[in-house]
């Protein structure tokens, strides 16, 4: 897994055997959602626009924005209200306001009533019209003041001109009247062009002053986000996503070997063949007992989400040549009558069933005796006169190269030389005949010598 490509088909295989763990870790996210819900109370969210009449820039606009949620504004509002234990800097946080097409500014406020979210919104927009009102009126300075006097009085000198060349114009077609009416044309065209400049002189202050607010802000009738489903919901998801994250991030970082070159150099010794074992589940790391090991088989923990599904395999007579061939492969390394030990690791049950067909295909020829060693505390009989060595029995992805370098160094503690390595992996069971019958097995002798009867295996 750890130099494998996530796909598709790995999160399926998850979802698929895990499905008991991940809908545990949904409904405790969903739990956590709804706690949350309750210490965070509901919201509710309304907006009241303001017209902003006449032509406004963008960078205006931003700037009326601004004057909207200020502390002078919101705290107007907020003395207005009168909520108890609620101030202007309690409110400021539940006011917002943006700048929409024609020159439109809404302003949102947040409560934890509909109602007052509509008193809260309306409230700010009234006392933000009033100030930007106060302010445009404000604003003039005295050199406005100035210019504005002077472009008053140029009006006035220009008008008592015209008169005083209107009653002294000859009405005939001379050519001084003419040039005479031309000028007072001129002289008009500047009475209204100064006119035009006196009413453009403070447009902005003008705009300002007819702010409008436009109607009372609707009632609320949801809540604002998140609501208490978005955070069950939420919740839920993100631990679901946790939980098929942390199940990735463990078997990118497991250590268990897969390829048969690791297993062969952590146990010292050859690859004599492989094994197939059908079986008609995905495979359990550890039966176990007690309440611990049921809380696992309960939430599907026991079963290997890391293995590939079983292929199919032949049928029974090609599962036996493997078998054989092992059988045989010993039979070349030790010639002549022998007796060996078969080594598998205490709850490897792909290991284990192997062994028991190994046993029953070699017959006496050679003699085998099979064991189980504990992984955690490897021990291993100790050889007797009649025993020429050790063959380790271990299916691919489930232990580690010190786990298996534990049982070799057990073996080697045990004057057992490792003479092979079999590798068991599990194939799709197709009927119950693929199974030998439970009394053709021999039982399998284990260090300390108990028989398992539920199984026909000891140890």
């Amino acid at each position: 897994m750890s130099d494998d490509t996530i796909r598709l088909v790995t999160i399926g295989r998850i979802i698929r055997r895990r499905w008991r763990v991940l809908a545990l870790y949904a409904l405790v996210g969903a739990l956590v959602g709804y706690g949350a819900s309750v210490l965070f109370p509901p919201r509710y969210t309304t907006s009241s626009s303001v017209l902003l009449p006449g032509t406004w820039e963008e960078r205006e606009l931003l700037t009326q924005t601004e004057v909207a949620t200020s502390s002078v504004v919101v705290d107007r509002a907020a003395a207005t209200l009168g909520w108890p234990g609620v101030s202007g800097s309690d409110l400021r946080d539940r006011v917002s306001a943006k700048a929409t097409d024609g020159n439109i500014i809404k302003i949102s406020g947040t409560a934890e009533t509909p109602e007052r979210a509509q008193r809260l919104s309306d409230q700010v927009a009234k006392d933000f019209v009033s100030y930007a009102t106060r302010i445009a009126s404000e604003s003039a300075s005295p050199e406005a003041a100035q210019e504005l006097a002077a472009l008053q009085q140029s009006v006035e000198d220009t008008s008592r001109r015209i008169s005083k060349l209107s009653a002294a114009t000859d009405p005939g077609n001379t050519v001084e009247s003419v040039q005479t009416r031309t000028e007072l044309e001129k002289l008009r065209t500047a009475l209204r062009e100064a006119i035009s400049t006196i009413k453009q002189a403070d447009p902005t202050g003008d705009e300002a002053k007819n702010m409008v607010v436009m109607g009372s802000a609707a009632r609320p009738t949801g809540e604002a986000p998140p609501t208490r489903t978005q955070l069950v919901a939420g919740g839920a998801l993100l631990f679901l996503l946790c939980a098929v994250i942390g199940h990735l991030t463990a078997a990118r970082m497991s250590r268990r070997l897969r390829g048969e070159s690791e297993i062969t150099a952590a146990l010292g010794s050859a690859l004599l063949g492989t094994v197939d074992v059908p079986v008609r589940r995905p495979t359990h790391r550890s039966e176990g007992r007690g309440p611990r090991a049921w809380v696992r088989r309960l939430l599907g923990l026991d079963v290997r989400w890391d293995i590939p599904a079983p292929q199919s395999s032949g049928d029974e007579a090609s599962r036996r040549i493997r078998y054989r061939r092992v059988c045989a492969r010993l039979r070349d390394r030790r010639p002549g009558p022998q007796r060996l030990l078969v080594v598998f690791p205490e709850g490897d049950e792909t290991a284990r069933r192997a062994a028991g067909h190994l046993v029953v295909e070699a017959g006496s020829d050679p003699a085998l005796r099979a064991v189980a060693v504990a992984v955690s505390r490897p021990m291993v009989p100790d050889r007797d006169h009649h025993e020429s060595g050790a063959l380790v029995v271990v299916s691919a992805g489930a232990w580690t190269a010190a786990e298996l370098a534990g049982i070799a160094e057990a073996c080697a503690d045990a004057k057992h030389a490792v003479v092979g390595v079999v590798l068991a992996g599990p194939v799709r069971a197709t009927r119950s005949a693929d199974d030998p019958p439970r009394a053709a097995v021999p039982a399998l002798v284990g260090f300390d010598g108990e028989r398992d009867d539920a199984t026909g295996v000891t140890g």
